[in-house]
């Protein structure tokens, strides 16, 4: 994790059901839960425009969020983002609380180093792939990455890079590697065709 401090506010929310969570989103405000840590599940409500801003933020997933709720203080991770199914409307947020060191589990993005240079697809004229857009990790509050960086510089075409070849933090883990699922995260197609064969008969 970097040093980047995420903190959004919140206000305690009394009404709950669909009509009331209809009207509180008419009214600017996102309706939200935070539970977890041994602690009775709090119903609280998000300012629309700052929920939007703030969760723009792909680090926002994968780093501890101050959530400052009615004068305290309390350190959670987004667990859950409900959206509309065709409108750009947020629907509904999950924070779970948590506390430092405390063993989670969540997903992260990935994000290639060198795509558009790799060998096998500036030098072989392959395609590249993306298998996984984003990777379950587990591992302390602290230390989780924002992301798992991939460098695919000198992959050549017709290779692949799996799960087992990536570096991660010490104290995470790749969720699907403990379930003897080594998945393949990026490749480069070999071309195919005219240009292919053309290759071919040059070697």
């Amino acid at each position: 994790m970097t040093e980047a401090h995420f903190v959004l506010a919140a206000e305690k929310r009394s009404e709950e059901g669909r009509r009331n969570s209809r009207r509180m989103r008419r009214a600017g405000r996102v309706p939200a839960v935070v539970y977890g840590d041994g602690k009775p599940a709090e119903s609280i409500s998000l300012d629309v425009f700052e929920a939007y801003k703030f969760l723009a933020n792909e680090q926002a997933y994968s780093n501890v969020v101050t959530l400052k709720l009615d004068g305290h203080k309390e350190s959670v991770l987004i667990r859950d983002l409900q959206m509309h199914p065709y409108k750009d409307e947020i629907l509904h947020v999950d924070f779970m609380r948590v506390h430092q060191g405390e063993l989670v589990t969540l997903s992260v993005p990935v994000h290639l180093l060198n795509e558009h240079s790799a060998v096998g697809v500036k030098m072989g004229g392959g395609l590249l792939h993306r298998a996984l857009t984003e990777i379950e990790i587990q591992g302390p509050v602290g230390k989780l990455p924002e992301a798992i960086e991939v460098d695919v510089a000198e992959l050549q075409a017709g290779a692949s890079i799996h799960l087992s070849s990536l570096k991660v933090p010490a104290g995470v883990v790749l969720v699907a590697l403990k379930h003897g699922d080594d998945k393949e995260v990026v490749s480069i197609h070999a071309p195919h065709g005219p240009a292919a064969e053309e290759g071919a008969t040059e070697e």
